[in-house]
């Protein structure tokens, strides 16, 4: 609703436009834009609240529990045809109501879903039961069964994420760069949904909670296909969020959840764009790859988190230190935790020592080119071509020392997932080359990669990162999750 024109009965043009006056009235559209073209009023508004935390690693042996080369979807069977496309309908209805409504509606959606969780209790704990009896029968690993797990403090975690997120700043309606051109006409851009986002994603069921809070805060419909493994699960958590839609006079259809555990469901999803205008997978590599090979839509992914630490010959080795064990050791799991340290030869000798012994302390596994076994011992494992390119998610590390900064670039660039890496160094030249040469989503000056975080980056919450270059580069917040028009005001202009 920010910056959202609307005619208030007859008294003129009404605003929310930061600086414009809340909800001020302006009794003609010429003085609305005058406020409007205010270079003061054309900022972008802050986004600073806590993490509505949403996945993290996944295991790809689970690829085949959403999408099997085996059903590819020219098998799909009719019904699921006909299932998917009455749900693509629906959210493609939906989003439109949601394009529209106003952000204290969609807060209060929020709002009431929060309650409506927390009074379903009972109930979400019985369907998370079914769904944690079915995984130990089948035999899931006792670690992804507890990660099914919808505890008191989980359903804790939900309510609290739906109820930041209804305090995020609402991007939907901004409008920038407001100008006035030659010919007379105002030029600007707006701010819109992108339609209906689908997400495919596996285990968590508190995913579901995260990612339909996010694409309701920022007008998008969304179709949610989570693992079978928490088919009951994701049902019970959305019909909490749909009596949320409803108390709010939102359409329920806003948020749905695929019902069916058939594999097929998935290959209908990500070929509909008629209906689906983008599509989030949260998964093993193996998952993410055969989506973007199979779909018909935009997607929004990163395939591998090969982050790097480079300590530059000019280096702070008392930051050097505290930076790379926190970039790798702080948590092993996450995309964004280091998977090879680089380190100039010049000074190797002086602070690789220090950190392998913090490494072994804390049992990281070292794996080292020649140079790094020389120095450090025989306990360092030799390093094949395969570690520079692996994403370990484990304790274990990379070790390769490098002669400049050029052969570090050299490196990142030619092994690296173009996901987050760092660079430690005193040296302003050396930090702008690394800022501008290496070709990451994000890239840091003495800090930990740790930080590439949408929380950390200030967006409030984040729905994943994404090493693509179209569209959503990095956390993708809110504003991620919308797109940008063209807006153009005349006084009866016409081109001559």
């Amino acid at each position: 609703m920010s910056l959202f024109i609307r005619v208030a009965g007859s008294l003129g043009f009404a605003s929310v436009t930061p600086g414009c006056g809340e909800r001020a009235v302006y009794p003609s559209l010429k003085n609305y834009l005058a406020c409007l073209g205010s270079p003061a009023n054309l900022l972008q508004r802050p986004s600073t609240v806590r993490r509505a935390a949403l996945g993290v690693e996944r295991r790809d042996r689970y690829t085949q529990r959403l999408f099997s080369t085996a059903r590819p979807a020219k098998t799909m069977t009719e019904s699921v045809l006909d299932y998917m496309t009455r749900l693509g309908q629906a959210a493609r209805s939906a989003s439109r109501v949601l394009a529209r409504a106003s952000t204290a509606q969609k807060n209060r959606a929020l709002q009431a879903a929060a309650v409506a969780l927390d009074a379903a209790r009972s109930d979400l704990t019985a369907a998370n039961e079914l769904d944690l009896a079915a995984a130990r029968a089948g035999g899931l690993e006792p670690a992804m069964v507890d990660r099914l797990a919808l505890t008191p403090a989980v359903i804790d975690s939900m309510i609290e994420g739906l109820r930041q997120v209804a305090t995020l700043p609402d991007p939907i309606g901004e409008i920038r760069d407001m100008r006035y051109l030659p010919s007379g006409i105002q030029v600007g851009k707006m701010r819109v949904p992108l339609g209906v986002i689908g997400i495919i994603y596996e285990s968590r069921p508190n995913v579901t909670i995260d990612a339909a809070s996010l694409c309701l805060k920022s007008g998008n419909a969304t179709i949610l296909r989570g693992g079978s493994e928490a088919i009951h699960s994701n049902q019970a958590i959305a019909r909490c969020i749909q009596l949320g839609l409803s108390e709010a006079g939102l359409p329920a259809s806003a948020v749905q959840v695929v019902e069916t555990t058939d594999r097929a469901a998935v290959g209908a999803l990500i070929t509909m764009p008629e209906f689906v205008d983008v599509i989030v997978p949260r998964g093993g590599k193996g998952l993410i790859e055969r989506i973007s090979r199979d779909a018909k839509v935009p997607v929004i992914k990163h395939l591998d988190g090969v982050c790097h630490v480079y300590i530059d010959v000019a280096a702070d080795l008392d930051k050097a230190i505290r930076v790379a064990d926190n970039a790798k050791t702080q948590r092993y799991s996450p995309c964004n935790a280091m998977e090879t340290l680089l380190v100039h030869s010049a000074v190797a000798a002086k602070v690789l020592p220090p950190l392998a012994a913090i490494y072994r302390d804390k049992g990281v596994e070292l794996r080292g080119d020649a140079a790094t076994r020389a120095l450090l011992g025989s306990d360092v494992l030799e390093a094949s071509e395969d570690d520079w390119f692996a994403e370990y998610n484990a304790p274990i590390l990379a070790i390769r020392i490098v002669d400049s900064l050029d052969e570090a670039i050299e490196h990142i660039n030619h092994y690296g997932s173009q996901h987050t890496d760092a660079i430690i160094t005193e040296n302003f030249s050396d930090a702008r080359r690394f800022l501008t040469e290496v070709d990451s989503a994000s890239v840091m000056v003495n800090a930990s990669t740790r930080f590439a975080d949408g929380f950390e980056y200030g967006l409030g919450a984040e729905i994943g990162i994404s090493t693509d270059k179209l569209h959503a580069r990095g956390p993708v917040g809110l504003d991620g999750l919308t797109s940008e028009k063209y807006v153009v005001f005349g006084d009866g202009h016409i081109r001559t």
